[in-house]
């Protein structure tokens, strides 16, 4: 099953990134942990992130620490499909695998948590302190400072 619509949606607070069904086709570690999705989308996390199962009320999960190379807890997410993925105004970061795995990245005070690219130009960065910067090729064209989205 893969997406219906090729662009992500924006909402009131969120935008839906429509990357359902895409699959975790590698992940990279260096000072970072990046997940390289199907269709040529790219999820970079450089700050801590929470993986758990289930619902957060039952498990914690564990926390990623890219910068330390603490991320041996994100190699099961390889082949998995993502059922959904949320990029939050407020800068937060929510993916759901088909497996029932959640992937929760935060904002950080100081530096930008995560960013996602994809096809079309688009672009989603975790903006220090919060909120959301969104670029797209069509928004590039009408303002090549791309839109910023804060919270």
């Amino acid at each position: 099953m893969t997406s219906t619509e090729a662009d992500p949606v924006e909402r009131d607070d969120r935008w839906i990134l429509n990357l359902r069904g895409w699959g975790v086709a590698g992940i990279t570690v260096d000072y970072r942990l990046t997940l390289a999705l199907d269709e040529g989308w790219e999820v970079v996390l450089e700050t801590p992130v929470r993986l758990s199962s289930g619902s957060a009320h039952v498990s914690s999960g564990v926390l990623l620490v890219p910068e330390t190379q603490d991320v041996a807890a994100a190699l099961p997410l390889f082949g998995m499909k993502v059922f959904s993925a949320v990029a939050f105004k407020s800068g937060t970061l929510r993916m759901v695998f088909e497996e029932g795995t959640h992937l929760t990245c935060p904002t950080d005070a100081a530096f930008e948590a995560w960013q996602i690219t994809g096809p079309g130009g688009w672009r989603f960065v975790s903006l220090p302190g919060g909120g959301l910067g969104v670029w797209s090729a069509s928004a590039a064209n009408e303002n090549p400072q791309g839109r910023s989205v804060e919270h």
